[in-house]
């Protein structure tokens, strides 16, 4: 069957099972574009409104769905536009198969318009990238890009594919690709390594399960349970680790990091043994690197071999698939009780609520806080939501005080911390989990970046629930300069528009809430509409998250106020 690049390009996604396309059209692209007019009924494609919005709501869609999200846009300024997701996707192990258009191969290296070198520009983030300058290479090079994209450990790929590939033609043969020289996406659990972990965990008194990202991507949640359950371990969840262990799940003591739980950070130095599950031990974990785990053997199981010795030396390097790891070690371990341990974690928590949480989510006076809208979302929602957070104060409120009952129910930027994530990545989401209810939390700075992704979602009537916590400044920038640069407020106050006026000129319904009287109210109305809805509500200025791990110190160190 002869048919031209283009056609090839959108029946090699078909068979590669892709449902759904994010992307922007333009000149280099144009002939691929030209070809989905006649794939319309077969693969649905959205049209956003900036290309990093494309790449942010592939990812939510990917997140959600477990597979490969895939994103389209044309040469130069559209492929530089999708720079910023890449990289973030890179960084969050999600799995991507970016789409480029290309100017003619004859053009290649002449500065021709809109050309530039997409190959150079994403070697550093991305897992694999490759420049199509013929039309035969189209259904191989797709079907590499998906089989690199979505296993081992997931990340982003990128296709960049000429314009004379695009047009000329080819017999087209499906591909399936079983496996590549050289790649091994799925290392052999060694067993002596196990038997060696299941003993430390029978000697240990103090241990302390460490629950990260790839805990997710693994698909292992029930095997984490039963670990902890059987031998009486903690669980602690990285930032990107949150919702793999429902919240109010008796062995989990909450979140890791800079503004994570007092227990889990303070307690990493009294365990006798981390067992890091799926985690790259980040600086936001770790803190100052020599002053970590001080006490503690580390087992660490990762499928990445080259996360594993990073940043913590491990005891036990485990570098295999999470489950079939967790799998192996559950048919070894014993059961255990640790009453004592636990006892430490629930002293630790009192001293929390006390401190911290009560006054944050219960506050009597002042303006309305964050922490308190996201317990009432929280209450609301009954923790069955899907929640997108973006990047700073109200990103750690909201990871702090949702509490999530099924897996798979939080998306956030995390190793890159892209400001503007949140709206497009909220929209991929929604349009993957339709079934789901979807709120998104957005500060109103990093509101701003993306905005323009209202009028994606309205035209695609995705029942998006948007809330930007507006406290009239770039928060977290603030609450580090009132901390640590003695108040100096420099360029973080915002003269922000009105934002229901904007929302509402995109055909969003939208409010603004100004008093904890009207709260209640306003938000129980965002979540029954039908529709996409915009709550702004307004909060107090100057509101500071804690607790906190000072950069660059300990996590013994951690800061309630």
């Amino acid at each position: 069957m002869e048919i031209s690049g283009s056609e090839a390009l959108w029946r090699a996604l078909l068979n590669e099972g892709v449902e759904m396309v994010f992307g922007y059209p333009g000149g280099a692209i144009m002939p691929v574009y030209d070809a989905l007019y006649d794939f319309a009924d077969d693969i649905k494609h959205v049209l956003v409104r900036h290309e990093q919005g494309a790449v942010h709501a592939a990812q939510g869609y990917a997140r959600v769905q477990g597979r490969a999200g895939v994103c389209m846009a044309t040469s130069g300024p559209g492929a530089t536009n999708l720079v910023t997701g890449i990289a973030d996707a890179m960084l969050d192990s999600v799995p991507l198969v970016c789409i480029t258009g290309q100017v003619s191969a004859d053009l290649l290296g002449t500065d021709a318009f809109q050309e530039t070198d997409v190959i150079g520009i994403t070697i550093p983030i991305t897992k694999w990238n490759y420049q199509v300058t013929t039309a035969a290479e189209i259904p191989e090079i797709i079907a590499k890009a998906f089989y690199i994209a979505q296993r081992g450990r997931p990340g982003p790929v990128v296709v960049d594919i000429t314009k004379n590939a695009q047009l000329e033609m080819l017999d087209f043969e499906p591909v399936s690709i079983q496996g590549i020289k050289n790649f091994d996406p799925n290392p052999s659990l060694n067993i002596e390594y196990v038997e060696q972990a299941v003993e430390a965990i029978k000697e240990s008194d103090r241990p302390m399960i460490l629950c990260g990202h790839g805990v997710l991507i693994s698909q292992c949640e029930s095997e984490v349970i039963d670990l902890a359950e059987r031998a009486d371990i903690p669980i602690a969840c990285t930032l990107h680790g949150l919702s793999a262990i429902p919240s109010g799940h008796s062995k989990y003591v909450g979140m890791l990091g800079m503004h994570g739980n007092y227990g889990p950070n303070l307690l990493t130095n009294e365990s006798d043994l981390l067992i890091a599950i799926g985690m790259r031990f980040d600086d936001r974990v770790t803190g100052k690197l020599d002053k970590y785990g001080i006490k503690a053997k580390v087992i660490h199981i990762d499928i990445d071999a080259a996360e594993i010795d990073k940043n913590v030396a491990a005891t036990i390097p485990i570098n295999a698939d999470a489950k079939t790891a967790l799998q192996a070690m559950l048919s070894l371990v014993e059961k255990a009780e640790r009453p004592e341990w636990f006892a430490r974690f629930a002293e630790c928590a009192e001293k929390e609520f006390s401190t911290v949480i009560d006054a944050e989510t219960n506050p009597t006076e002042g303006g309305i806080r964050m922490a308190e809208v996201i317990s009432r979302v929280s209450e609301l929602t009954g923790g069955e939501a899907i929640l997108v957070a973006d990047v700073g104060q109200h990103q750690m409120m909201s990871a702090r005080y949702y509490k999530f009952k099924y897996s798979n129910s939080w998306i956030t930027s995390g190793g890159l911390g892209t400001m503007g994530f949140a709206l497009p990545a909220s929209l991929g989401a929604k349009a993957g989990a339709p079934e789901r209810k979807v709120v998104t939390v957005i500060g109103d700075g990093c509101f701003q970046m993306t905005i323009q992704e209202l009028g994606t979602i309205a035209q695609q009537n995705l029942a998006v629930k948007i809330i930007i916590l507006n406290n009239n400044y770039l928060g977290m920038v603030r609450q580090w300069q009132e901390l640590f640069f003695e108040k100096r407020y420099s360029f973080v106050e915002l003269e922000n528009p009105d934002f229901v006026k904007i929302s509402e000129g995109f055909g969003v319904e939208a409010e603004r809430v100004s008093t904890r009287d009207g709260l209640m109210t306003s938000l129980k109305r965002m979540l029954d509409s039908d529709g996409p809805y915009v709550l702004e509500i307004v909060c107090e200025k100057e509101e500071n998250v804690f607790p906190m791990v000072p950069s660059g110190a300990s996590v013994s160190d951690i800061r309630l106020e």
